[in-house]
């Protein structure tokens, strides 16, 4: 029997977490915003069982069919026994409503769901791949994207993605570069960041606010041979100087979740790796959040040689310090068990409960589960023109030309176009990996669409010529004809968007199939004309047969739901390209892992003697990237002045200034990006011939000129040298360049 003062007790607590659920203003006047949150999990914990509290750990998957969302009736019944935290894979206003009330409506403490979905690179509307987006070199346009990917996924039941990943990635032959920033620490930082705002917002209790997630945590773009989930292993200075700081970056810009990697760290599958996060994540950077595995990852500990079994798997991943389980089910079967038998402490689960719990409130689902539920609001948001129209200017931004020799481009209305090429019409593909909700036949328009809009019919000659993959040549000779009935001959080619991405590493990373034997031919075909390569991929790709093949390489990613429109503008210079390379393209397979900012050797190639012997260097090919970081050109012609510093010594607690003037000395307006690269020539463990420190793009008309100015402390030229984060005094090399690939020409010294 409960006696009359436990009664009264327990109805107390359920009044407290009544009140927290319905009406919070009067507690957010008297303390401060955090405080409430505090108090309102405090009070519901109190109420909650062990195997609820764990139930709070658990993610399980919907499925998706033409209907709309399905969940599995074992899920379900999950659901409503309060076993499952979490649902990923399940969208839209009206499957998420369905799936909320099992829980808020029909469990014993009725705790809302969180609803999680990868939106990587948009929700319907979708931008360029991520790759591509860092190749814009523009936060903002970053940020207004994820915000556009935040409205449309809020508006259909989603209060959290899987993104941004800001796993560093220097090797192509790795599916997921696609998905990433590319290969520099800075950088990477940078647009990890803006991912970041965007997604959260400034306020996270506004209904178009979803919960950014960073992953994958931690090395997960170092694998080895390239290879998706395989091993990584290196030194400590490498993790903390390369692959944390984007991830650091995330914290200090207030993401408020991590992932784990698939791989494992030197020896420790990432899952079970108290180092990185307890240590790491918690300790030092005091990370609040909550920490997910990835798909199945406690279950994988066994395989990798970890863990005994499921049961010792699970146990290693609560020690270590994740929060909530995917789709392993490890928790819901063996969390409650290691606790009753000793194995676990219960208080790792109170931790793991607690924030999952404070985020929930964050989001305001205890105020109103439903508010991201709003089926007007879903019809009103989804592909908004603005949207579209954002789309479409990102595409345009994030087109990298790698080439343009005999000014083949920009194209003029005047001229008959052979349009040629797999990709040429292509809509399935053309919004790449990792497309969310994305629609890949009715609402994304082609490249060959995209000329349409300044050509008509009547100037296109279309040929596709190939497939992506295969040997069939048979359409060879009508992509010719073609090419001789035209004033010049656009080609786009490139990789099936799932060639990229998850799972999809190659060993090969010229194109597929026959495409590169279609252009020799058309080249033989019409040896004087201009021929103009759109290529569309996901990773640095072998352009070397290509680079002398075309007269004019235009890289455009995977461009997204208005990426044919986007590219058009590009093509025809509407808009003035401006990317650059986020990442290294090789010469050849050969030299990968090749990135700009490698270290030296004991025997560096001579400057003037590239092939001298017994130095580090290829008997068969040069050191040089085809096209290196940073990279990119315009149609018009950018001047740089003479490195100004402020001083040319400078001590621990000055700034120095480094300033250029940039001239726009071509025919077209045009924008710009500054780049702003260091060299610290000795240090106490050795250091990076060239590091991005700072970067500005900048818009500067025809005859104009600009001075654009950077400031450099010391915390920008910290590093780890295996013991702390220090920085020495000594001579550093300086330089402000439109690209990584140059010579330094001035010094500064720090005392």
């Amino acid at each position: 029997m409960i006696n009359t003062l436990t009664k009264a007790y327990i109805f107390l607590l359920i009044m407290t977490v009544f009140s927290c659920r319905t009406d919070s203003k009067n507690v957010v006047s008297k303390v401060s915003n955090e405080a409430p949150f505090d108090v309102k999990v405090d009070s519901l914990m109190r109420l909650m069982t062990l195997q609820e509290k764990i139930g709070q750990t658990v993610m399980y998957s919907g499925g998706w069919t033409v209907t709309g969302p399905t969940v599995s009736s074992n899920n379900k019944k999950y659901i409503k026994e309060g076993n499952v935290g979490a649902m990923l894979n399940v969208y839209s206003a009206k499957g998420t409503r369905d799936l909320q009330k099992l829980a808020v409506e029909e469990t014993r403490l009725g705790i809302p769901l969180l609803f999680g979905y990868d939106v990587i690179h948009g929700f319907r509307t979708i931008f360029p791949i991520n790759l591509g987006l860092a190749a814009s070199w523009d936060l903002e346009d970053i940020e207004k994207g994820s915000r556009i990917a935040a409205e449309e996924a809020s508006a259909e039941g989603i209060h959290w993605t899987f993104a941004p990943m800001v796993d560093i990635g220097r090797d192509p032959r790795w599916g997921r570069i696609s998905e990433g920033a590319g290969e520099d620490v800075y950088l990477g930082s940078e647009i990890a960041k803006a991912y970041v705002k965007g997604f959260q917002g400034d306020d996270l209790s506004k209904h178009n606010t979803i919960l950014a997630c960073a992953k994958h945590f931690v090395g997960y773009g170092a694998a080895q041979a390239g290879r998706d989930y395989h091993t990584v292993n290196m030194g400590e200075d490498e993790l903390r100087n390369v692959y944390l700081p984007p991830f650091e970056a995330t914290v200090e810009a207030g993401v408020e979740t991590f992932m784990t990697a698939f791989n494992e760290v030197n020896g420790v599958p990432a899952t079970a790796n108290k180092f990185i996060f307890r240590d790491i994540l918690r300790d030092e950077w005091n990370f609040n959040g909550f920490v997910v595995t990835d798909y199945t990852a406690i279950n994988e500990l066994v395989p990798h040689g970890f863990a005994e079994d499921e049961k010792h798997a699970t146990k290693l991943a609560i020690n270590a310090g994740i929060d909530m389980d995917m789709m392993s089910s490890a928790n819901r079967l063996y969390l409650e068990e290691l606790v009753n038998e000793g194995s676990v402490d219960e208080t790792l689960i109170n931790d793991a409960c607690r924030r999952i719990l404070l985020t929930k409130y964050k989001l305001g689902l205890f105020d109103d589960p439903y508010r991201y539920c709003d089926e007007q609001r879903e019809k009103e948001v989804v592909y908004k023109p603005e949207f579209l129209e954002a789309a479409r200017k990102s595409a345009a931004m994030c087109s990298v030309l790698l080439k343009n020799e005999g000014k083949g481009l920009p194209l003029n209305n005047s001229q008959t176009i052979a349009l040629i090429g797999p990709l040429a019409k292509d809509k399935e593909n053309i919004i790449g990996n990792w497309a969310a909700a994305g629609d890949r036949k009715g609402k994304a328009i082609s490249v060959h669409e995209g000329i349409q809009e300044y050509l008509g019919d009547s100037k296109i000659i279309y040929a596709k010529g190939c497939e992506i993959e295969g040997d069939d040549k048979s359409e060879f000779n009508r992509a010719i004809n073609a090419a001789k009935r035209a004033d010049k001959v656009v080609m786009v080619m490139g990789e099936d968007y799932d060639m990229s991405g998850e799972a999809a590493s190659r060993t090969n990373i010229k194109l597929p199939g026959r495409q590169t034997d279609l252009i020799k031919a058309i080249r033989k075909a019409v040896p004087n004309k201009k021929i103009i390569l759109v290529l569309m991929n996901g990773r640095p790709l072998d352009l070397s047969e290509e680079d002398h093949l075309a007269d004019a390489i235009l890289e455009t990613w995977f461009p997204g739901t208005s990426g044919g429109s986007g590219v058009a503008d590009v093509l025809f210079g509407t808009y003035n390209p401006s990317g650059k390379l986020p990442v290294t393209f090789p010469r050849t397979l050969g030299q990968v892992p090749i990135y700009y900012n490698m270290k030296n050797t004991g025997r560096p190639i001579p400057p003037n003697n590239p092939k001298e012997d017994y130095k580090s260097n290829y008997i068969d090919s040069p050191n040089t990237p085809l096209y290196p970081f940073g990279h990119g050109l315009s149609y018009t012609n950018f001047e740089y002045s003479d490195v100004q510093l402020s001083a040319t010594t400078i001590g621990s607690s000055d700034t120095l200034t480094a300033s250029v003037t940039i001239t726009n000395t071509g025919d077209y307006d045009g924008s710009e990006v500054a780049q702003l690269y260091v060299h610290d020539k000795v240090g106490s463990i050795t250091r990076p011939v060239k590091e991005l420190k700072g970067f500005e793009k900048i818009v500067l008309k025809k005859g104009e000129s600009k001075t654009v100015s950077f400031d450099l402390t010391v915390e920008d030229l910290k590093f780890y040298n295996n013991d702390t984060f220090t920085v020495e005094p000594g001579t550093f090399e300086i330089a402000i360049k439109g690209t990584s690939d140059f010579n330094f020409e001035h010094i500064f010294t720090l005392e």
